[in-house]
């Protein structure tokens, strides 16, 4: 069994589904870490006094930049890489992968809560490792690094050094620090930093958000989970240094990357480059991200007019008022969770690409009461007459006031299909709470389909009768 088959705990196929849906919703990145690598510089006593003979004993040393495609899980959705240090002298291909991590791990669920996950780089067997994502059915391209002898040692120290026990763990950050960008910062430093600078500060026409909504639109759950986690972080500006947290953006990079070589020449980074492994009926990697809003607008429509239309009816029908309030306590729960984790993300966890969701005007916490208080106002519940059409109300203006923001400057996030989803749904729900509120107080309706006010008043003609038989 290859190793990195031994690091997934056994689960269901449906556990794993929702834990990794959680996993891409709550933290695809746990952006708790500066944008510079953590731990990657080795110590001075790790540098040795490079003398000419050792020219020609790593000459013979040849490094690759590994690039695999897109697989079927969540966290496969945006590619995986690796260094390979392949050394004739000693007969060994090593793989370097930056991309650990391990469900078993201590306070793993607590430190992924929290945004504070722990990955770790370990080094495979580069054949065995070109075989276990073949038969996974992805893609893999192989990019020989033009380095000079110098180069190739020392990258190949590094990763030894980076690989033992007291070093190789880091704080795992989805976009400034992950798998991509740990092996992109560790061939940047054995080039010089040459990578930064020809790409550090070239503007790119995406963002962390565009990018995710590329690679995950065709999963629609866990699509719109990541539209309303991520939040107002995940739109700023970036450079294409920063893009290449993207396993297969570092790649085309890399491909267009210049350095010296031993002679001061510039000379294409790439040395040469072939695919290794080609997946077969496998759907090409989309080159945009889509516009939902107009399928996400007629969704929130289409619901808000299930829940009018059971409102209107809960006056008259009684399978009517068992459908508006499962349905609307549905909805409410699911925004009124959604509210607190989005709130309980920016103010007690390190996940800062969450901070300043301003998803928290249409998933909102204030909704949680109305998961009883509707079913009760469709019950004709006295006690709910006031409070829920408030409530709701406040909703919907809380809603609204989301919408209305986006034209203030500064107000930059891009939601613009969590609001074609759940505005139209808040909305319908302050008419259907006021509009039932007002048909009980007037005695319209009562649950057994009687009329309350007349049901009163025939209480009153039957006491006036009693006293009059007095």
């Amino acid at each position: 069994m290859h190793p990195l088959t031994r690091i997934r705990r056994p689960l269901t196929a449906a556990l794993r589904r929702a834990f990794a849906t959680a996993c891409a919703v709550v933290a695809l990145a746990c952006a708790s870490a500066p944008a510079s690598a953590q731990g990657m510089e080795p110590p001075a006593s790790f540098y040795r006094a490079w003398t000419p003979a050792m020219d020609s004993a790593a000459a013979g040393l040849r490094v690759v930049l590994v690039t695999m495609g897109p697989g079927d899980e969540v966290w496969e959705k945006f590619g995986h890489n690796a260094i390979w240090i392949h050394d004739p002298s000693t007969g060994q291909d090593i793989a370097y992968n930056y991309g650990m991590f391990d469900f078993r791990q201590a306070n793993f669920y607590s430190n992924f809560a929290r945004g504070r996950m722990k990955y770790w780089m370990q080094g495979f067997d580069a054949l065995a490792t070109l075989d276990f994502y073949g038969r996974q059915n992805r893609s893999v391209w192989l990019q020989e690094l033009n380095l000079t002898p110098r180069q190739k040692a020392e990258i190949k120290a590094f990763l030894e050094w980076n690989a033992r026990d007291d070093n190789r763990y880091y704080r795992y950050d989805y976009y400034r620090d992950n798998c991509s960008t740990r092996v992109r910062d560790a061939i940047d430093r054995v080039i010089g930093g040459g990578m930064r600078r020809q790409f550090g500060r070239v503007p790119v026409p995406v963002t962390f958000r565009s990018e995710t909504e590329r690679l995950t639109a065709d999963d629609v759950v866990t699509y719109t989970g990541l539209m309303i986690g991520l939040a107002e972080p995940a739109d700023v500006p970036i450079t294409a240094w920063d893009e290449m947290f993207l396993p297969m953006r570092l790649r085309d990079y890399v491909r267009r990357a210049d350095v010296p070589d031993a002679q001061g020449r510039m000379v294409p980074l790439v040395k040469s480059e072939r695919i290794a492994v080609a997946a077969v009926g496998r759907a090409p990697v989309r080159t945009e991200p889509p516009n939902r809003i107009p399928a996400y607008l007629v969704a929130g429509l289409l619901l808000a007019g299930l829940v009018a239309g059971l409102g209107w009816a809960a006056t008259r029908r009684g399978g009517a008022r068992v459908g508006y309030a499962a349905v609307t306590a549905l909805w409410t729960l699911l925004t009124g969770v959604g509210g607190v984790v989005l709130a309980s993300l920016w103010l007690f966890t390190d996940h800062a690409i969450a901070y300043r969701n301003e998803n928290l005007f249409q998933f909102d916490p204030i909704s949680l009461p109305l998961v009883l208080l509707l079913p009760a106002l469709a019950q004709g519940k006295r006690w709910s007459l006031r409070a829920a059409p408030r409530i709701a109300l406040l909703v919907a203006a809380l809603s609204l006031l989301g919408l209305v923001v986006q034209v203030l400057p500064g107000v930059d996030q891009v939601n613009g299909i969590v609001i074609a989803l759940a505005l139209p749904v808040n909305l319908a729900l302050a008419w259907t709470a006021a509009h039932l509120a007002r048909a009980h107080a007037a005695g319209v309706a009562s649950p057994g389909g009687a009329d309350v006010r007349d049901a009163e008043d025939g209480r009153t003609g039957d006491a006036r009768a009693a006293r009059a038989a007095d």
